[in-house]
């Protein structure tokens, strides 16, 4: 039963240096990937006899709340990856009197952050760390959309007039905007923050185990196990644990096992507040998320945890989005939340070899059924199937807790939610393969996209590498990637962890990777679109910016006390005009020889040539100029519109639809 509290994402990789064997006996509650079928049904007997004392804590949680009196002061973020940098940043961006460290072993991965080069990309994360991490200056502006005002800081702010006040001498009400200290700070000083804390956020790894029992579908709890007793030796008393990292259900008990074994005399209180975020949207879920699970102990000191961790998140979020419920249920259901969402995409891409073979179209069979409210249109789009490092690993999960509970009905069922994913992949290389007469031989390949989705530098379990290592075997000559957010250092060397050194230019292979879309498709045999980034469209207008949407003027503000978001929202529109808002400081310099730094001089002097911006629509007439014929264009994620393409003279082949392969 939820409850709603009223007022008051992960390094993943690096964090310890540890083996991933299993480090629990088979025997014992605390396995980490599972509890026994046994004990599960001791679980499910206690919580039937608890429930009458679950309905009488509701009331008492939401009084805990108002009445607590918690004061958090600092925060310590264990891992400092795609969950842990962004959460952190939000946390302290909307919490300024609050200390917020992110702590990783990974000194480079630190450095980073501390940076003006961010280890990951994420939209918008950028303008928050300047503001939590860097600090900000004063700054002032009127509580109403003008034409001409001029803000620049405190003083030109308080001397800027409009015509409208020099005209008819009518006084508009000013906002001052305080100067901010940094609250967000990072470091690699992990006990001695950890020490320090009053909440500790674990956002560490929690990949699938690749040995051991349970491999290739088990979750590798390594890392957390290692942090726990980190934080079980340095922990001051009182401090609340709370789980961030996706977890096997009943993780919680191998915390607080781990914690009675290090610190008998103490009782630490362990939360469970799994993250929901997507990566390209991660900020926007964060800034504004549609629900914040914390999951506790149905005891005083666990309504006191979860109302400490409440109040944090109650600085931003709307009341009635904080919901707490059985510490379990709140592990389980982030787990179920991603397979629900994967079986969504494996059953439209089912669809779409239907549709390949009948002449139906995918996209219109999707939206007809999403218009049906019991269905909805989200994650209804046919492509080459998902990635990211949690879909996969999450289903794999909830199969080994089906098969250890002896329902292998239900891990067939999730297991061929996995398959459907991996066939619609060797499926589409085949049709590439196919179209180009059965052979790759002596012909160059161009894939767009390298991340697994758009808006995201995240590359792991990415589609567009499963497919790259799919035609790598039919020996074509050269396989240009283009990517618009990952590092071309970072793709290089995942391609050469993963696939080896030899199948790189470089080594003497065919992949060649590109800073520049146009030199990668340039004498082209098939462009391969892998990922569905906005500016792979094809549009009327070539210079479209479809990324520098147009935010509108907040104002006016309700009060003259704008909270961090309506700031936030109002520098994001004063951006896009002639009178920024001036609030940031000065970014750190980097050292000289910074590789990050060269790159993106590379791609300042590319654009003087012509090159893609990231901000731009691909010209389509220029990339179809300078392919090889016949023309081919192989569109993995639907977001080519066919009648343009073939205006160009370009064979277009997409998922979900009869193309020329079918004529």
């Amino acid at each position: 039963m939820s409850r709603n509290l009223p007022s008051t994402v992960d390094s993943e990789e690096g964090l310890f240096d540890i083996s991933t064997a299993p480090t629990t006996p088979d025997g014992s509650l605390t396995f980490s990937p599972v509890l026994k079928a046994a004990q599960l049904q001791d679980v499910f007997g206690d919580a039937a006899s608890t429930k009458e004392q679950e309905i009488k804590g509701i009331s008492s949680l939401d009084a805990t709340l108002c009445s607590s009196g918690v004061g958090v002061k600092n925060i310590c973020c264990v891992g400092a990856g795609y969950v842990g940098g962004p959460t952190a940043a939000v946390m302290a961006f909307q919490n300024p009197h609050i200390n917020v460290t992110v702590v990783d072993r990974d000194s480079s991965r630190i450095k980073q952050w501390e940076s003006k080069h961010p280890p990951i990309y994420e939209p918008g994360l950028h303008e928050i760390l300047r503001i939590a991490r860097d600090g900000s200056k004063a700054c002032s502006f009127y509580n109403e959309p003008t034409r001409s005002e001029s803000i620049d800081g405190m003083s030109s702010a308080s001397s800027a007039t409009s015509e409208c006040e020099s005209q008819c001498g009518e006084h508009r009400d000013e906002i001052v905007i305080s100067a901010r200290q940094p609250n967000l700070f990072f470091s690699t000083e992990v006990s001695k923050c950890i020490s320090e804390a009053d909440i500790i956020l674990i956002a560490v790894n929690t990949p699938t185990k690749m040995r051991g029992v349970g491999a290739g579908r088990a979750t590798d709890v390594t890392a957390l196990e290692a942090v726990t007793r980190e934080i079980a030796i340095h922990a001051k008393p009182g401090a609340i644990l709370v789980e961030k990292s996706t977890v096997p259900c009943r993780t919680a008990q191998l915390i607080q096992d781990t914690l009675k074994a290090h610190r008998p005399n103490l009782t630490f209180e362990v939360l469970s507040n799994p993250e929901f975020l997507a990566a390209g949207t991660a900020v926007t879920d964060l800034l504004s998320p549609d629900r914040v699970i914390i999951g506790s102990s149905d005891t005083p000191s666990g309504r006191r945890a979860a109302a400490a961790l409440a109040s944090v998140y109650a600085s931003w979020v709307p009341l009635s989005r904080i919901v707490t419920m059985n510490i379990w249920s709140s592990e389980l259901s982030k787990l179920v939340a991603n397979a629900m969402l994967a079986q969504r995409i494996s059953s439209i891409n089912s669809i779409s070899a239907i549709c390949e073979k009948t002449g139906a179209d995918i996209d219109e069979v999707a939206r007809s059924i999403g218009l049906d409210p019991r269905i909805g249109n989200k994650y209804l789009k046919a492509g080459i199937g998902f990635g990211g490092s949690c879909f996969k690993k999450d289903i794999l999960s909830l199969v080994y807790l089906a098969q250890n509970l002896g329902l292998e009905e239900v891990a067939d069922y999730w297991t061929k939610v996995l398959e459907i994913n991996e066939w619609q992949r060797t499926r589409y290389v085949r049709r590439i393969i196919s179209c180009l007469n059965g052979t790759l031989v002596g012909k160059k390949l161009a894939v767009l996209g390298y991340a697994f989705k758009k808006d995201t530098s995240d590359t792991r379990e990415s589609p567009a590498l499963e497919c790259i290592k799919a035609l790598l075997e039919d020996g074509p000559r050269e396989i240009a990637v283009f990517d618009l957010f990952c590092d071309p250092t970072i793709i290089r060397s995942e391609i050469r962890r993963l696939l080896g050194a030899e199948v790189l230019r470089e080594g003497g292979g065919p992949i060649e990777i590109y800073s520049d879309a146009y030199r990668a498709c340039d004498s082209s045999h098939a462009v391969i679109i892998m990922t569905d980034c906005d500016e792979f469209r094809n549009t009327a207008s070539s210079s479209a910016t479809p990324r520098r949407k147009l935010q509108q003027d907040p104002r006016p503000f309700q009060h003259l006390s704008p909270t961090e978001s309506e700031v936030l929202r109002l520098q994001s529109h004063l951006s896009t005009t002639s009178t920024p808002l001036q609030r940031f400081v000065d970014e750190p310099e980097c050292e000289s020889g910074c590789v990050r730094c060269g790159i993106e001089m590379e791609k300042r002097e590319l654009k003087g040539e012509g090159a893609v911006r990231s901000t731009e629509r691909l010209d389509w007439a220029r990339i179809a100029y300078h392919l090889q014929k016949p023309k081919w264009v192989f569109d993995g994620r639907g977001v080519l519109d066919i009648g343009g393409m073939e205006g160009l003279g370009v064979r277009l082949e997409g998922i979900g639809r009869v193309g020329w392969s079918g004529r």
